[in-house]
């Protein structure tokens, strides 16, 4: 089993999108981990998107993602990764897919609702900045060998 971070964003929190995305990974058979409502200080958003430093869109990214609270979620399942990646949409919402997240309920790359780790290596560096091990909790759904 595969893991990968989840956030959704402060558009998605202030559209109260989130039980819906949550319903969405749900049904979909992936499991959460963990989970918690947070508002990101500027520390953590500098380290979550510390790939981006030199790029002139890093202060409107550090900007974004501190201006409300997000909620942060651990999920689970195979390959979670490239189907979690695959639910999300393309990161322009303009360009995502009807039937996925950002193509059901956004129009801008800026405001996109949702973030996933794009690999092993991003998860293992990011859900750092938001979960200590002890956070993480490894149980077990009562159907989860049917899924």
């Amino acid at each position: 089993m595969e893991r990968t971070l989840v956030l959704i964003k402060p558009d998605g929190v202030q559209r109260r999108l989130v039980g819906n995305i949550i319903t969405r990974f749900e049904q979909r058979g992936l499991f959460i981990r963990a989970m918690k409502f947070l508002k990101l200080d500027l520390k953590q958003a500098e380290q979550h998107y510390s790939v981006h430093k030199d790029k002139p869109f890093f202060r409107s990214l550090i900007e974004y993602i501190t201006s409300g609270p997000i909620v942060a979620m651990i999920v689970e399942g195979n390959n979670s990764i490239s189907v979690v990646r695959g639910m999300c949409g393309a990161t322009d919402g303009s360009k995502a897919a009807p039937g996925t997240i950002r193509g059901d309920f956004c129009t801008s790359i800026q405001n996109n609702l949702i973030h996933a780790s794009d690999s092993e290596e991003s998860y293992q560096h990011e859900h750092k900045i938001y979960f200590s091990n002890t956070e993480i909790l490894d149980w077990r759904y009562i159907d989860e060998e049917l899924i």
